[in-house]
């Protein structure tokens, strides 16, 4: 199970990424660097939290997890 810490880890350096790619898009369509930073600045606090949230969510179903086999105890 992933800590929060490393949740938030993940969540940083993904909103890094997704960032990036909406300032350059922001950019081209506006050809305004003031407001493709105000974009970029908006989006990635929330969808920052947006993700941590989703991820702290993920780690309570189920679904598609494998779990290592118990072993016996003697």
């Amino acid at each position: 199970m992933d800590t929060h810490s490393r949740s938030l880890a993940k969540a940083i350096s993904w909103r890094l990424t997704g960032t990036i790619d909406t300032v350059v898009i922001s950019l081209i369509i506006t050809g305004s660097v003031k407001l493709a930073a105000t974009i970029g600045l908006t989006e990635v606090v929330t969808k920052s939290l947006l993700y941590y949230l989703h991820e702290r969510a993920w780690l309570k179903i189920p679904y598609g997890r494998r779990y290592p086999p118990r072993e016996e105890t003697v």
